[in-house]
């Protein structure tokens, strides 16, 4: 929270045990913070909310914005493009019934994946899996040779723990050849 946020809630929580009235808190904090104030509308909430007995001046704990992007739908879209790397993105989203821009952001940021001849890989191909689309004349038959050799062995990734959950950060970076 900012701390000017904090500070004049404490203000106002002082206001309403001195008795003040919601105006008077309002002309009050228009003092000492000028154009950085709380609005006119904010004082007299908090103003309310202490009255009737409020303690914390932190805000309540709220629901964010619901996802779709679960470990479960991580999960579905990998094995649907496993079977079938040629499927696109509105293909993908209307047969697990999600949203594209969930679908994309799982293919590229968890899944690690890219468009290339219009088919999703991983960004990061091993030396053997280049030297097979370098050798090869054909690109469509090159990527069908690279899914077959060990294609899908995503690229290990660092974890750390943060608070209470884990926080997953960027692939581990390979050598470039």
């Amino acid at each position: 929270m900012d701390r000017q946020k904090f500070q004049q809630r404490c203000a106002i929580k002082f206001c309403v045990k001195l008795g003040e009235s919601a105006t008077v808190t309002y002309e009050k904090l228009q003092r000492a913070y000028g154009e950085h104030s709380l609005s006119r509308a904010q004082v007299f909430r908090w103003h309310k909310s202490f009255l009737e007995g409020r303690e914390q001046v932190e805000d309540e704990p709220r629901a964010g914005r619901p996802t779709s992007k679960t470990d479960n739908n991580v999960e579905r879209v990998r094995s649907l493009v496993r079977s079938d790397c040629r499927l696109m993105l509105r293909m993908i989203s209307s047969e697990l019934n999600l949203n594209q821009f969930t679908v994309h952001k799982i293919l590229t940021q968890d899944l690690d994946m890219r468009k290339v001849c219009a088919k999703m890989v991983p960004k990061n191909l091993t030396t053997e899996q280049k030297a097979i689309l370098r050798g090869s004349q054909n690109s469509s038959v090159a990527l069908s040779q690279v899914m077959n050799h060990g294609f899908w062995s995503m690229t290990p990734r660092q974890t750390a723990k943060v608070g209470s959950g884990t926080l997953q950060t960027l692939p581990i970076p390979r050598k470039r050849e």
